[in-house]
């Protein structure tokens, strides 16, 4: 999947949410997005769902099932919780939506009527919909809020499974929900700019560079370097090759 150039405005004289964003994301990704309040997550969760069109630039190669969980469920609709379920099912060609309110542990909700639920019952609702059709990219926006601790920590293992078969997946996430999960990618949007770093990803681990054997007389820097888990060794290897005193450390944000 490939965002090239993606700017998006609400009205053509209101200044751009997103502005210029480029990335590629491939199968098996993983990525947590963040930004302040207003900053344009939600409205690029949209883009990359595809429920909005980009103003300029282009999304490519999106995969063909997706699967969308909003930070606010829509309750204003007409039906009991299992009604809908079916109904959604019905739309995605007979998906089985009974798995997982099995492991959302919904079987409480499904006679309740849409209007009835709190919001994190209703964001389950939301999840079991998402979940349901098997999207090759899921899309969650604060998709920690407001949800049991059960269903809390049942999440970073449906992420994993959704990338495992090749799947995307992306939440909009202020809790660090998934943060654990390796090689997961961060994303944040600031001023409307889309940026990636690593360094603000928790667990993963850092190297501490300090300075050159027989660098006596000089000064010493001892400088920390985050980078992915699986890239650490490599990194150490290659700094005490060239010289430096190098050791691995555990980050704790």
């Amino acid at each position: 999947m490939r965002l090239s150039q993606v700017s998006f405005r609400y009205r053509r004289r209101d200044h751009f949410v997103i502005q210029d964003a480029d990335a590629r994301l491939a199968p098996g990704d993983v990525i947590e997005l963040t930004g302040v309040n207003g900053a344009g997550k939600s409205t690029l969760l949209r883009l990359l769902a595809g429920l909005a069109r980009p103003t300029t630039g282009t999304i490519t190669d999106r995969p063909g099932i997706v699967g969308y969980a909003p930070d606010r469920f829509p309750t204003g609709q007409p039906f009991t919780v299992s009604a809908y379920l079916r109904h959604m099912s019905r739309v995605r060609g007979g998906a089985r939506w009974e798995p997982w309110a099995e492991r959302l542990n919904m079987g409480h909700l499904l006679a309740l009527r849409l209007g009835e639920l709190s919001k994190g019952s209703a964001h389950k609702v939301g999840l079991a919909q998402a979940l349901m059709a098997e999207p090759g990219l899921l899309i969650l926006d604060e998709p920690f809020a407001g949800l049991d601790t059960d269903t809390r920590e049942a999440l970073p293992s449906i992420a994993t499974e959704v990338a495992a078969r090749g799947g995307i997946v992306i939440a909009g996430d202020h809790q660090g929900g998934l943060r654990a999960l390796p090689g997961m990618r961060h994303w944040s949007v600031v001023d409307g700019r889309l940026k990636e770093s690593t360094a603000a990803v928790a667990h993963d681990k850092a190297a501490v560079i300090g300075p050159r054997d027989g660098a006596a007389g000089r000064p010493d820097v001892t400088v920390a370097v985050t980078m992915p888990a699986d890239e650490v060794q490599r990194f150490l290897v290659r700094m005490r090759d060239e010289g430096y005193q190098a050791r691995e450390i555990e980050e704790t944000r």
